[in-house]
Order: C-alpha cells, then structure tokens, then sequence
C-alpha cells in the first residue's frame, strides 16, 4: 500500500458516500450491523468508519444504553458522516489511527470495522490495538474485500484504465482494497495479535446500479482511483470514466447492471 492510499479529502468522501455506499457497501453494512448487535455489546468502538454507512445501519440497532464511539484517520471522513447521523446522544465521533488507538485497555465489548483492515500499514499493530482495548472474551468483528476477480465493476474499471494507461496502469483497486484477502493470512495475522475462535466466511452479494456509468463514476471518482488517473495526465478523469463506463456497458448492458461482489466477514473472539 502506498502512503497515499490511505488519504480521503477533497470532494472524495462525498463522491465516496453517493456512489461506492450504495453500489458496494450497504448490503454488507447491513449484515455487519446485525452480527453486531447480535452479540449485544454494552460499549462499541468503529474504527476506519467512513462516511459511517455502518454506523447508520447499527446504532438502531444497539441498547438504548449503550456507548458507541466512531472513529477513522481521516477527519473530512468523520465529519461528512456525522453529518449524515441523526443526532444521538450515544454516539462519539473521533478521529483516531487504528495503530494507536486513543482508548484505555478493556474499554469495549466489541471492535468492529468494514472494509478498513486493508487501509492499515501494520495490521499486526492494529489487530493488538484492537485486542488491547476489547474486554476479555469481547468480539473484533470486520469485513475484507475477496480478490479483484471476484469483484466484478472493480475489476472492469481496474482493466479498462489499463488499457488508457498501458505503461503506468492505476492499480489502487487491486493493491489495497482488494489485496488483503488471503484468508490463511488473516487469521495468522489476528492469531499472532493474541486473537482466538477466528471464524471467517465468505459471502457475495449483487452489486446493482442504473446505469454502466454509475459504477464508472463510483470507482473513478469516488475512491483514491481518482488521484491515480488525475497523477498519470492533468484532464484525464472524465475521458477514463467514460472509456470505463464504455467497457461496463459492453460486458453488462447499457440499462440497468448488476454484478457479483465478494467479501470475507471476520470475527474474533479476544
């Protein structure tokens, strides 16, 4: 991962919220919400929470007694989605660094966090700081984005800017968020942070969207894909979302498009 793959600022997080939530997350965010509140916890930290798509689809979810901080690294991230939350008194926005968490020891009954292990330049780090703040026996529960082929409109797009820029393609989409799905590594990694009961499943949803250029326009301008084409030629974004737009529409229609998604949705127990 490079060190500018972790930066959301600009008009990305609201490109992000409009496009990439409901087209990839909110399907996943929901199943996440419910393995959440399942386990009942008294005090919730979110950590890498985005635009807050999961946060939206918990906290209705959780006690009315319940603590619930949100946190990600990047600030204009955790200002548009407290911006987007209805006001609730049992929520705590913060931003905060995954690998060196602001919370004292055994502070949360569970640590949860959607598709932001991959962002972590440490995750070792990270996973201990997550077990250093969860109770005895609390739960990490997080999700991972599978491999690039098994997401689809990532993919296209991923092979469409390839073709525009065959000497220097954009890789974010396949380098970061799609390249920490190696399952044995997952759980080597949260093991060796003192994590045990890994439990980890695979499950795809269906990605829909109006029209081809919607995916286009999600992955293109609304991730860090965006500052990669902008880097490669001054004036190329529109060109490269629509030759992307193009190869969605020839492979999937020109109407409405659905294609698979996959992800891994992990739990540990510390």
């Amino acid at each position: 991962m490079l060190e500018t793959d972790k930066v959301f600022a600009g008009s990305i997080p609201e490109n992000y919220d409009r496009y990439m939530v409901p087209l990839i997350f909110e399907a996943f965010a929901a199943d996440l919400a419910q393995r959440a509140a399942s386990l009942a916890p008294a005090a919730v930290l979110e950590i890498a929470a985005g635009t807050g798509v999961v946060t939206r689809a918990l906290a209705p979810r959780l006690s009315p007694s319940a603590s619930y901080v949100v946190t990600d690294l990047n600030q204009p991230m955790i200002d548009y989605a407290a911006s987007r939350q209805a006001p609730d008194s049992r929520i705590q926005w913060r931003q905060a660094d995954a690998m060196a968490l602001p919370f004292e020891d055994a502070a949360f009954d569970l640590v949860c966090c959607q598709f932001g292990a991959m962002f972590f330049p440490d995750r070792s780090s990270a996973y201990r700081e997550a077990k250093r703040v969860l109770k005895p026996g609390g739960h990490f529960l997080f999700s991972v984005w599978d491999r690039i082929e098994e997401n689809i409109f990532a993919d296209d797009v991923t092979n469409a800017l390839a073709e525009i820029f065959p000497k220097d393609p954009p890789r974010f989409l396949a380098r970061t968020p799609h390249g920490y799905h190696d399952r044995d590594l997952i759980r080597t990694d949260l093991e060796r942070a003192g994590f045990s009961h890994v439990v980890i499943e695979t499950r795809a949803e269906q990605s829909r969207a109006s029209s081809p250029r919607l995916p286009a326009v999600a992955y293109c301008q609304g991730t860090l894909l965006r500052n990669e084409i902008e880097a490669r030629e001054a004036g190329s974004l529109e060109a490269a979302t629509d030759y992307a737009t193009s190869v969605i529409a020839a492979r999937h229609g020109t109407g409405e498009v659905a294609a698979k998604i996959q992800a891994h949705v992990i739990v540990a127990v510390a």
